[in-house]
């Protein structure tokens, strides 16, 4: 089920005065660039690196993204990279802190990994150990959901810490790929499936 949320103007600071708010989804879709065989052939990967380039875009996204989960987390983590952008202005939005969730390799300490398959591929996440105190609510920020491996092995990294996901927020949704089914029982927020 895809959620879509809307964003008062008093948010969008930057937002001319007589401006239309449109709902962020249609923000995203008109920013969103589309690149086909982008890693590789047969893929159509949505570049949201205009949307975060675009101050009020991105203000409005990440409001959007937290609103759902109001008073429901303690610490917001993204992970790498896209998720990293999202996380952090949430985090600052919020008051709360930031978990980065890395790729494998490049954690200088004790760490938990999580292998987990892509849509055209494999991957490792690691998370240090000892960073997320135990009972730590966190909401976990990511730019796409497409399988549902990467924010499933982010989820799995932050429970083994003893933190509590308090939710999953994306930008883009795949429909067509089983990202949601492969997180059943969490709560996740999608601002555009395509």
């Amino acid at each position: 089920m895809k959620e879509t949320f809307e964003t008062p103007s008093s948010n969008l600071s930057n937002a001319p005065k007589n401006a239309e708010i449109q709902p962020v989804s249609a923000v995203v879709e008109g920013l969103c660039a589309t690149i086909e065989d982008y890693p590789s052939k047969g893929i159509v990967f949505k570049d949201l690196t205009p949307v975060f380039a675009d101050g009020p875009a991105l203000r409005q996204v990440v409001d959007s993204l937290v609103a759902p989960f109001a008073g429901k987390f303690d610490a917001v983590a993204g992970v790498e990279a896209r998720g990293f952008l999202l996380a952090a202005a949430a985090a600052y939005a919020t008051g709360t802190g930031v978990i980065t969730v890395r790729k494998a390799g490049k954690l200088p300490r004790a760490v938990f990994s999580e292998s987990y398959a892509l849509e055209y591929g494999e991957a490792t996440l690691e998370l240090h150990q000892g960073d997320v105190p135990p009972g730590t609510r966190v909401l976990i920020l990511d730019d796409v959901l497409a399988t549902g491996g990467t924010l499933g092995a982010a989820a799995a990294l932050l429970e083994r810490t003893g933190a509590v996901v308090a939710g999953i927020g994306v930008v883009l949704e795949i429909g067509a790929l089983p990202g949601r089914s492969n997180l059943a029982g969490r709560e996740v927020v999608s601002l555009l499936g395509v």
